[in-house]
């Protein structure tokens, strides 16, 4: 109902105004249904996936380590901590410019903006959630014999895991901003080039258009992938409220 009402007012206000900079819903399902039939948003939502896919899984793996070397390892935090933080507060599309100095314009430089802007914030919600675990089940576990790799294994991060995967979450969106901005800035086949195609001819159809794609997958990977997922962990952690 209430994405009808929001269609409907966007019909109403594109009508009420200028045309051209403000497309109707129907121009921009028009423009739409032209990019995918002629393949050309179908091979640049492919590019970006794929993109996104490598760069975040790797910011993934880095990101949880990081953060659990700064919960567990004191020196880590002393040196590293600070530094973490710091960066945190750097937007992802400040790094393209190094990025682009240092690896050229390339798929590199793009993945370098997508992991930076994704592992930080990984690392730090890691580092919440095993901080979290409480120190009575981490002594139990000890007495019982686990230790070392065990111990992070079978307890600790099995415990994290609730704030991992929130951690896991957010960083996912924002490697998903970066990677569009990095799309956005140099020719490189992904769904930013679509938008920034869109934006040099004054096709605001296909602009709104791509808009609508981005957040329709925004929205259908944290439902698809991230929203069932920590619903079943927070069921099998009995933190659901019932």
């Amino acid at each position: 109902m209430f994405l009808a009402i929001l269609i409907a007012a966007w019909a109403t206000a594109s009508s009420l105004g200028d045309a051209l900079l403000f497309p109707s819903p129907l121009d921009v399902g028009r423009a739409l249904a032209r990019g995918f039939a002629s393949g050309m948003l179908p091979r640049a939502i492919a590019k970006s996936m794929a993109r996104l896919a490598l760069g975040y899984s790797v910011s993934l793996v880095l990101g949880v380590s990081l953060g659990c070397a700064l919960a567990r390892v004191r020196a880590v935090k002393d040196t590293l901590g600070l530094l973490v933080l710091g960066l945190q507060a750097v937007p992802s599309v400040c790094w393209l410019p190094l990025a682009l100095l240092w690896f050229g314009l390339g798929e590199t430089a793009i993945q370098v903006v997508v992991v930076l802007g994704s592992l930080l914030s990984v690392a730090v919600a890691t580092e919440s959630a095993v901080h979290t675990v409480p120190p009575l089940l981490v002594r139990a576990a000890r007495t019982m014999g686990a230790s070392g790799p065990r111990l992070w294994w079978r307890v600790i991060l099995p415990a994290a895991l609730p704030g991992v995967l929130s951690g896991a979450r957010l960083g996912w969106t924002f490697a998903w901003r970066s990677l569009l901005a990095g799309e956005l800035l140099f020719v490189s086949g992904g769904i930013g080039q679509v938008l920034e195609f869109g934006r040099e001819f004054y096709d605001m159809a296909l602009v709104l258009g791509v808009m609508v794609v981005i957040v329709a997958l925004g929205l259908g990977s944290d439902h698809l992938l991230f929203g069932r997922l920590e619903r079943r962990v927070r069921r099998m952690w009995g933190l659901d409220r019932t």
